[in-house]
């Protein structure tokens, strides 16, 4: 199955030599999938260290004195040959061995071999390290497959995806039998979501019933992760993470405390909502106070809603059989919490921070978005009411905040309404880029004189 992250793998070995390269993100998304194709496409050697299946290579590099001194005990653990500008060399489960990352350094400094880390809750795990080898390792996250990452597996042609396109780019409406297939397919990705292993079981099978047995055991993974974390504290992980569909599906889709316990205090459990950010368990979207650019600057730290990581895992938690009521077409469905929650997903995908708006005084938007220097506002709706809005129009109305463009992510084909508001298929949602794809900004000046 193909991944968008291949090509930013490329690119960096293309073009940053002299660094580590470290892929993050939460179990089973894919990491040492997409790094294995690499590493068999463009390296003869490839010697991969996995510190959850060898326990005996963490010992191993503790205490080691040099780039030489690591090397040196690499070759003891394979048979692999450590050729100069021939060879990867792939730390995975790095969060076994932070040593390793503070290693890096040392390694890359050496020059010899090109590195890829690999692990999950790195963003727990590691931010107790000593000292971080800035300068010399490149982050990149990983997310579960986005839905057209998720068409491509299903073999949705090419042509179909540039036609998309530009009905997306020029505001055109798609071709009335795609779009309906394309519905029943985003509908399917609410129920299979993007967990590779998941996308893979249904093709092979088309058995719903399998998948949702491997969505639960991709669950029980997170929770077991949770329990593991800071027993003694009880941080509420738990609870606080199977809350989640339940508080989706409330009016305002907000994430409130009281709903744990009614003496909660956001300060005292801050770290436990961090705790699942970080681990790539939950995508959290704080409210902005105001839709103007830059938008971190009127972000509230307490008030914000906590979407799933993946909208399929999402679905799975619904203990009232949410998919096959989806699959059956049942009229009576609740989508906005599913919709709203992949559309979280496909932007936090595509590089976008997650806000929502509101005010007392103009309502609520579901997300807005900065877009070169632009601030767009998104509602998405998941009925025939689409065209009602107003906090939408509130917003576009008020000229302080000089907001040209909107969009509605709802069932309908393309539409534009008045110049300024643009509906547009929710499935079209992964044609947002946080920025315009633009060509190298090469700069020098002469300094001969000076030298």
């Amino acid at each position: 199955m193909y991944r968008m992250i291949e090509n930013r793998i490329q690119r960096f070995f293309e073009k940053i030599p002299n660094q580590a390269l470290m892929i993050t993100g939460a179990r089973q998304v894919g990491k040492t999938y997409v790094i294995r194709k690499y590493a068999r496409e463009h390296f003869e050697y490839v010697i991969e260290i996995n510190f959850i299946e060898n326990q005996e290579a963490i010992g191993l590099f503790e205490n080691a004195k040099s780039s030489d001194d690591i090397l040196l005990r690499i070759s003891t653990l394979t048979d692999v040959p450590l050729e100069k500008g021939r060879t990867l060399i792939f730390f995975d489960e790095i969060q076994e061995c932070k040593e390793m990352v503070t290693a890096i350094k040392f390694l890359v400094e050496e020059g010899s071999f090109r590195y890829i880390l690999s692990g999950s809750l790195l963003g727990v795990e590691l931010k107790d390290i000593r000292s971080v080898p800035v300068g010399y390792m490149t982050v990149m996250e990983m997310y579960p497959m986005d839905f057209f990452e998720f068409c491509r597996a299903n073999k949705v042609s090419e042509k179909v995806m540039e036609h998309l396109k530009e009905c997306f780019t020029h505001r055109l409406p798609v071709d009335q039998m795609i779009h309906d297939k394309m519905m029943s397919l985003f509908q399917l990705y609410l129920i299979i979501g993007g967990m590779p292993a998941v996308v893979d079981t249904y093709i092979r099978t088309n058995n719903i019933r399998t998948v949702m047995e491997i969505q639960k055991g991709i669950i029980y993974s997170y929770i077991r992760d949770i329990a593991k974390y800071d027993p003694e504290e009880k941080l509420y992980l738990k609870e606080i993470f199977e809350l989640i569909p339940s508080e989706l599906n409330a009016k305002n889709k907000r994430f409130i405390l009281k709903n744990l316990n009614e003496n909660f205090k956001f300060s005292r459990y801050e770290h436990s909502f961090i705790w699942l950010k970080e681990a790539g368990v939950a995508l959290p979207a704080y409210c902005a106070q105001e839709p103007v650019s830059p938008l971190v600057l009127s972000r509230s730290t307490n008030l914000f809603k906590l979407f799933a990581s993946d909208v399929g895992l999402l679905a799975s938690m619904y203990a009232n059989g949410l998919q096959i009521k989806i699959l059956q077409g049942e009229k009576d469905i609740n989508f906005g919490a599913v919709y709203e929650n992949a559309t979280a997903q496909e932007l936090k995908a595509h590089g976008f921070d997650l806000y929502y708006f509101q005010s007392k005084k103009q309502g609520e938007l579901d997300f807005v978005i900065e877009q070169d220097g632009n601030i767009i506002p998104i509602e998405v709706k998941s009925g025939k009411t689409y065209a009602r809005h107003r906090a939408l129009d509130h917003v576009l109305n008020c000229g302080q905040y000089g907001i040209s463009e909107a969009i509605v992510f709802c069932n309908e084909n393309v539409q534009v309404k008045d110049g300024r508001i643009f509906y547009c298929p929710i499935y079209m949602v992964g044609f947002l880029q946080r920025e315009a794809e633009q060509e190298e900004l090469l700069y020098s000046i002469d300094l001969s004189v000076l030298q």
